[in-house]
């Protein structure tokens, strides 16, 4: 009787390893548009109350917070440090909000610090690569305001320029000032939770405070 050949484990094939996941996930978010974007039911920026949803994962706005204390004396913003860059604020927005981003660089521009503004489709150079042009911009800027609206939530290019902005300056407290408008608070985008926004619906649409934080910032510079 013929004897049988001892049998051997047939090994089970390994689990494939996920390759390229932080590309997959930079993929899915620029392409991933939010299913429902809580809009503010005020669309002016005088109002009775604060934002409609409380959202505790959320930060509260600079103008919900009031204090008693004397305004801030003059800041200096003379040094030297600030003009190694070409900008002092580079301003990202949606196609739809240009109208608004115009209004709020006239009114940075305008103001006794003559902030020096980068807004893309005034000042970016003709025939450039518009991703060139804008990672140039960033580098080259300060501060980055993000105009953060319900278009600018569903534009994927919009989100492209906030990931940006991050990666710019990701340990730099206070260069990254995002303005929300016509938005409730649980539609904060996630990436930002980690700081402060300005509430567009404060006095003066909010540009005084975003004035003020880039003011702050250019006084830190050496």
């Amino acid at each position: 009787m013929a004897s049988s050949s001892p049998s051997h484990p047939v090994p089970r094939p390994q689990p494939r390893k996920p390759v390229g996941r932080v590309a997959d996930w930079f993929r899915q978010a620029l392409l991933k548009k939010p299913k429902n974007v809580p809009i503010s039911s005020e669309s002016h920026p005088r109002g009775d109350s604060h934002l409609a949803s409380q959202d505790s994962a959320s930060p509260p706005s600079l103008c919900s917070v009031r204090s008693s204390s004397p305004p801030p004396a003059h800041v200096d913003i003379s040094s030297s440090g600030r003009w190694s860059k070409d900008y002092d604020v580079c301003v990202c927005h949606s196609e739809e909000d240009l109208a608004a981003a115009q209004e709020l660089v006239s009114y940075l521009e305008g103001s006794s610090a003559r902030l020096r503004c980068f807004l893309q489709l005034r000042d970016a150079a003709p025939g450039g690569a518009i991703v060139s042009e804008l990672c140039q911009a960033l580098s080259n800027s300060h501060c980055h305001v993000l105009l953060i609206t319900p278009a600018f939530l569903c534009d994927p290019w919009c989100k492209y320029q906030m990931l940006q902005a991050l990666t710019q300056a990701p340990g730099a407290e206070g260069c990254t000032i995002p303005l929300l408008s016509g938005l409730t608070r649980d539609a904060y985008p996630a990436e930002l939770r980690f700081m402060y926004y300005v509430d567009c619906r404060g006095p003066d649409q909010g540009f005084h405070q975003v004035k003020e934080a880039v003011m702050r910032y250019l006084q830190t510079l050496s």
